[in-house]
């Protein structure tokens, strides 16, 4: 009996299994190939902000990365490129690289560096799903990775800055989006009528930023003048991922989302709140216990002398 494989990744949203590129890849990957994972959505964990996130798990292995996932799942016999010729092959990771190198640094900005995006949609929806307090940290901290990965790819620390490669960044992206459209053409998928790795690919990054629905849509405004794009996406989650694992229809999770945003947001600010009148109570100077002489009190008067000097 093979080893049961477990899959730990970010959870869904605006009718996607997952609004994390990464490990849409790798759920695509494996309802194309076959390969029966189990899902589990984690809530997460100072592991998985690391950025480790998708894990593959069985009763010998943990495996980390789209690629490396991927590999394992073929040594396994869960293939979906068997069809594809040598050509094919040599395509699909020259295609891979161009989406790494073009496209990528452009999602990681829509959501997480875009400053109305971030504070909007992408940190309330992702603080949701940590537990407090680390829901006050690793936001903030996956900000700052995804721009340290932009400017890894597209800058030269320290001499560029974010807002200097950004103009470069969004060319790059409807360019290589422009690319993808024409190879695509009028096919269901990108080497015929059967989905391969580079339509997962395509897929995970392409979902995200076709559905979530953001405040700044420069990217996201090109890709839907790109309408087989958008058929491809759509094409996949109606044939793939009908029902989420709730049972809830993309419509049906839209409200939901819409409506967890809102209170997401309500109850971020209320932390906020809360965490300055901490910071603002432990700054405040602290007076000595006032020594007072000795009276007879009234009731009244002992216990609010009692309140005062149980007070900091």
């Amino acid at each position: 009996m093979a080893a049961p494989l477990e899959l730990s990744c970010w959870g869904g949203g605006w009718g996607l299994p997952s609004v994390h590129s990464e490990s849409l890849v790798v759920m695509a990957y494996a309802k194309f190939s076959g390969a029966p994972l189990k899902v589990n959505f984690i809530d997460n964990t100072w592991r998985g902000s690391r950025g480790d996130v998708p894990i593959l798990t069985t009763e010998d292995n943990t495996v980390s990365q789209p690629a490396k996932i991927l590999n394992f799942l073929r040594k396994q016999k869960y293939n979906a490129d068997y069809e594809l010729s040598a050509k094919q092959g040599a395509d699909t990771l020259a295609y891979i690289a161009l989406l790494e190198e073009k496209l990528l640094p452009a999602v990681l900005h829509t959501f997480w560096v875009e400053s109305d995006n971030y504070f909007t949609v992408t940190k309330p929806w992702f603080a949701s799903r940590i537990p407090f307090p680390l829901s006050l940290i690793l936001p903030g901290r996956m900000s700052r990775g995804a721009l340290n990965r932009i400017l890894l790819t597209k800058g030269e620390p320290p001499l560029y800055r974010v807002q200097e490669v950004e103009a470069q960044i969004y060319r790059d992206a409807k360019e290589c989006l422009n690319l993808l459209s024409n190879r695509l053409g009028t096919s269901q998928f990108f080497f015929g009528d059967t989905p391969s790795t580079l339509d997962a690919y395509v897929f995970g990054f392409l979902a995200p930023l076709y559905k979530v629905r953001f405040p700044k849509v420069q990217l996201q405004e090109h890709l839907k003048q790109l309408s087989n794009l958008c058929r491809f996406c759509d094409d996949i989650l109606n044939s793939y991922f009908r029902l989420n694992l709730g049972g809830i229809s993309p419509a049906g999770q839209e409200t939901v989302d819409a409506n967890l945003q809102k209170l997401t947001q309500l109850v971020n600010k209320e932390s906020n709140l809360i965490e300055k009148m901490d910071d603002n109570l432990r700054q405040s100077p602290q007076l000595p216990p006032r020594k007072l002489p000795t009276l007879k009190l009234t009731p009244a008067e002992e216990e609010s002398n009692s309140l005062q000097r149980l007070s900091p």
